[in-house]
């Protein structure tokens, strides 16, 4: 989760948000070093007192700030394009979870399973248990294995979402009559959370999303439970 006075991104929980951080302090290096550069060179223009006025063009000089940007693009475009395929990969997934969009509420249904469906809904102030967060604590997490690639299919019941943990690198739209899909791999065992991230109408900011990865036992456990309470 977020921490207050925060300026970087969260701790990474799946490989590509590990790819994403990576990406994310390469480029903003390339940035620092084209800032330094530029505010090299105007201070030197406004310091100097070297002046010609004959001057009328520079072959050499046009010619390297043109190859240069060229360069700096492909530098941070091949990276980046690497990262959307590697985001748009699916592979075979071990676990199929389709949550659904509601005002203002999540829907869970584990497909590979019959009678796994519940809705999370935020946990109210007055109900929080020692240890748990304000406006970010829902009554039914979504438990996942760790370790194992999980499928997720975002849909909407009403209006538009969106499904977003960005521990986990995921930021996925919610979208009425329509399917996406993306997937995702926990590292490590740890409760993540997210909220909507698509203004939906008066309660947005009250539809926490909650994933708890567990190891395989757990949720082995977890899902047998699941199944004899319904």
């Amino acid at each position: 989760m977020a921490h207050p006075s925060q300026l970087g991104f969260q701790d990474a929980t799946s490989p590509v948000m590990e790819e994403l951080l990576h990406f994310h302090d390469h480029t903003l290096m390339i940035v620092f070093l084209i800032s330094t550069l530029v505010l090299y060179i105007i201070i030197a223009m406004v310091t100097t007192k070297l002046t010609n006025k004959f001057i009328l063009d520079s072959q050499e000089i046009e010619i390297i700030w043109t190859l240069l940007p060229a360069m700096i693009l492909i530098l941070i475009a091949l990276p980046s394009l690497r990262i959307l395929y590697l985001m748009d990969e699916i592979s075979n997934s071990h676990l199929t979870i389709k949550t659904i969009g509601h005002q203002w509420y999540w829907s869970y249904e584990y497909t590979d399973y019959e009678n796994i469906t519940f809705d999370s809904y935020m946990t109210p102030t007055q109900d929080l248990m020692p240890g748990q967060f304000r406006l970010l604590e829902t009554d039914h997490r979504m438990v996942v294995p760790m370790e194992s690639p999980t499928r997720i299919l975002v849909s909407a019941d009403d209006v538009l979402h969106s499904w977003a943990v960005p521990s986990l690198g995921i930021k996925m739209d919610a979208v009425p009559g329509r399917l996406n899909q993306t997937a995702f791999i926990v590292s490590r065992p740890g409760v993540y959370y997210g909220q909507c991230s698509e203004i939906c109408g008066a309660n947005h900011s009250f539809m926490p999303i909650v994933v708890e990865a567990v190891p395989l036992k757990y949720f082995e456990d977890w899902s047998s439970l699941m199944l004899q309470d319904a």
